[in-house]
């Protein structure tokens, strides 16, 4: 499938590579952000999709601007396993939680790359795309002890990473948030963390001027009145250590 195009202004555009992994992997968005000649990949995936999503983004940039930056909020192999086919194929920099830049390495990222691997440390940076900053913004314990977001001011996208994450849905925007929940709420409670960190990040999210939140996995939610309800959402939500009660116990035999 072509890219879908969620927002361009001048030379500013923001596009989702539409799921390129299939089978027994977990469904995955790729997004890529271009602001004149520079262009972030986020979450780039693991190997099933590199050569996909590599040609697609050959294709989209051919001639007009180059990728110069990978963006990656945590550790899973569903962000990074690809990482070393990326570093080695471009010159793009690899932002990378600090917390977790010498565990990724053990996907096979070679030593000739590694010095291109920059750390983010917690309090977040932010990241220049040809004269056009964006954030990456503390997201940590949701899910991972370290873990960032991107916020886009230009477009007003906040990539949302694993918080927002809706499964087995067929559409690609958020129409009715109350249906929409059956598809979030059980990956939610069990792969965020605690209330807290939610409650914290409302808090963060609410001094921001988002039109849309683009997760990296499902559907995405779309204008002001839809993103409010998922941030209200979010942040009265038990989760993980107080939701799951019961999780320190022996198992049972036989």
């Amino acid at each position: 499938m072509p890219p879908m195009e969620i927002f361009s202004s001048g030379g500013h555009r923001n596009l989702l590579l539409e799921d390129f992994g299939h089978g027994l992997a977990v469904q995955a968005n790729q997004h890529l952000i271009v602001h004149g000649k520079a262009a972030m990949l986020l979450d780039p995936g693991g190997h099933k999709v590199y050569a996909k999503a590599r040609s697609e983004i050959d294709s989209i940039l051919r001639g007009t601007a180059t990728l110069t930056e990978l963006f990656l909020s945590h550790q899973d192999p569903d962000i990074c396993a690809a990482l070393n086919g990326w570093l080695m194929t471009t010159d793009a920099r690899a932002r990378i939680p600090s917390l977790w830049s010498r565990f990724v390495t053990h996907f096979g990222v070679d030593r000739l790359v590694a010095d291109r691997i920059e750390p983010v440390e917690d309090a977040g940076t932010w990241v220049d795309l040809d004269g056009c900053e964006v954030a990456l913004i503390p997201a940590h314990f949701l899910h991972s002890c370290g873990n960032f977001q991107v916020y886009d001011p230009v477009s007003k996208i906040l990539y949302t990473g694993d918080l927002g994450a809706s499964l087995g849905m067929d559409y690609w925007w958020v129409e009715d948030f109350d249906a929409h929940l059956k598809y979030m709420e059980g990956f939610h409670r069990r792969y965020m963390t605690a209330n807290a960190a939610m409650q914290g990040w409302a808090t963060l999210a609410r001094t921001l001027d988002i039109e849309m939140i683009c997760p990296q996995h499902g559907a995405m939610f779309r204008g002001r009145d839809m993103v409010k309800r998922f941030i209200d959402w979010v942040a009265q939500l038990d989760v993980g250590l107080d939701y799951l009660t019961n999780l320190y116990q022996m198992p049972v035999k036989g």
